[in-house]
C-alpha cells in the first residue's frame, strides 16, 4: 500500500448532512467516494489518482453509512485502527449527529422515507440507525451536531474546519479587455478605466502597451489615478475573502478600457501585484493585448 494522502471517513445519521459534507469537501479539492464497499478500500487506495488530480497528497473522503454494502461498524473501527497502526496512514473519522425530532422534521419536509424504516415511522428507523452507528460515533475523532445547522451553515463549518492553507481558495483571474470588443461574459467584477487619460492619443505611446514603462507612467500620471486605484484595491481586498467564505470556486476580475491595450493592461498588472502582496494567487490574462490599434475604436481624444 503506497498511499500517503490524508483520509477522512464521513459517517452519521441519515438526514444529518453527509451529502452536504462530501459535496463541500469535493469543492475544496478532496477526492470523494461515497458508499464504497469496504472490501474495495484497499483497491481504491492502491489505484492511481485520476488525471489532473495532482499529487498523491490530495486528501480522500470516503462516505460510509448504514446503506453501505457489507456495513459493520465494529469491523470499520478495526479497519481504521489497522490503517493507522500497521500502514501508518493519516485516517480521521467525522460523525454527523442530529436530534431525532429534527431528523423527523426533515424527513417529513422532504417526504422521503428513512432507509431503515421504509414501511414504518421515521422515528423507528432513526432509533435503529442510532443504535447501529453507536460504535462509529464513539470512535470518531470529529463530531458535528447538525441539529441547528442549515445546509449552508454546515458547508461553511466544513470549509472552516477542513480547508488547508490553499484549499478552498477560489481560482482567481485578473483580465484586461477592450470595451470595443465586448465585455467578458465570465466576469464577476468589472472595472472601467476609460476615465483615465488615454495613451492611444500620444503618437509615441500608441504602438506600445500597458506593459511598457512609458505607457504605465503616462497612465499613472492621471490626477484621478492614485485615489481610484486605492479605492478599487480596497474593495477587492474586502470582497475576495467574502467570495472565498461563500465557497465560490472561480472569481474573475475584469479591467476594461476602450481598446484593451493600454490602460486596462497596466491596471490589471498593478491589481494582480497588489493581490499577490495580499496573499492571493491571481492569474493574469490580457484578452485584447494583441489587437491592432484603431482610432475609430478609441473615440475622440480629450480636448478635441
Amino acid at each position: 500500500m503506497i498511499v500517503s494522502q490524508p483520509i477522512l471517513l464521513v459517517s452519521g445519521l441519515s438526514g444529518a448532512g453527509k451529502s452536504t459534507v462530501l459535496k463541500t469537501l469535493e469543492d475544496l479539492g478532496w477526492e470523494v467516494v461515497d458508499n464504497l464497499p469496504l472490501v474495495l478500500l484497499n483497491r481504491l487506495l492502491d489505484a492511481p489518482l485520476p488525471a489532473g488530480a495532482g499529487e498523491r497528497s490530495q486528501p480522500l473522503a470516503i462516505g460510509i453509512g448504514a446503506r453501505t454494502r457489507d456495513f459493520d461498524p465494529q469491523h470499520i473501527v478495526r479497519r481504521i485502527a489497522d490503517l493507522r497502526e500497521r500502514h501508518g496512514l493519516d485516517v480521521g473519522t467525522l460523525f454527523l449527529d442530529c436530534a431525532g425530532a429534527e431528523l423527523e422534521r426533515r424527513y417529513s419536509e422532504t417526504r422521503r422515507r428513512h432507509p431503515l424504516a421504509l414501511d414504518r415511522p421515521a422515528s423507528d428507523g432513526i432509533a435503529r440507525e442510532r443504535e447501529l452507528l453507536g460504535p462509529l460515533r464513539d470512535f470518531a475523532n470529529r463530531l458535528i451536531d447538525t441539529t441547528d445547522l442549515t445546509a449552508n451553515m454546515l458547508a461553511q463549518h466544513v470549509r472552516h474546519q477542513f480547508a488547508g492553507e490553499r484549499q478552498g481558495e477560489p481560482t482567481l483571474a485578473v483580465m484586461s479587455f477592450g470595451f470595443s470588443r465586448g465585455v467578458p461574459r465570465n466576469a464577476d467584477l468589472v472595472f472601467d478605466m476609460r476615465f483615465l487619460r488615454n495613451p492611444h492619443w500620444v503618437p509615441v505611446l500608441r504602438p506600445g502597451t500597458g506593459l511598457d514603462p512609458e505607457v504605465a507612467a503616462y497612465v499613472m500620471g492621471d490626477p484621478a489615478y492614485a485615489e481610484a486605484m486605492e479605492r478599487i484595491e480596497g474593495l477587492l481586498m474586502l470582497l475576495l475573502p467574502r467570495y472565498r467564505a461563500e465557497g465560490k470556486s472561480y472569481v474573475t476580475v475584469a479591467i476594461g478600457c476602450t481598446g484593451g491595450r493600454h490602460r486596462s493592461v497596466h491596471v490589471a498588472e498593478r491589481m494582480a501585484k497588489r493581490l499577490r502582496a495580499g496573499g492571493f494567487s491571481p492569474t493574469v490574462f490580457h484578452r485584447d493585448l494583441g489587437a491592432a490599434p484603431q482610432d475609430s475604436l478609441e473615440g475622440k481624444p480629450v480636448g478635441a
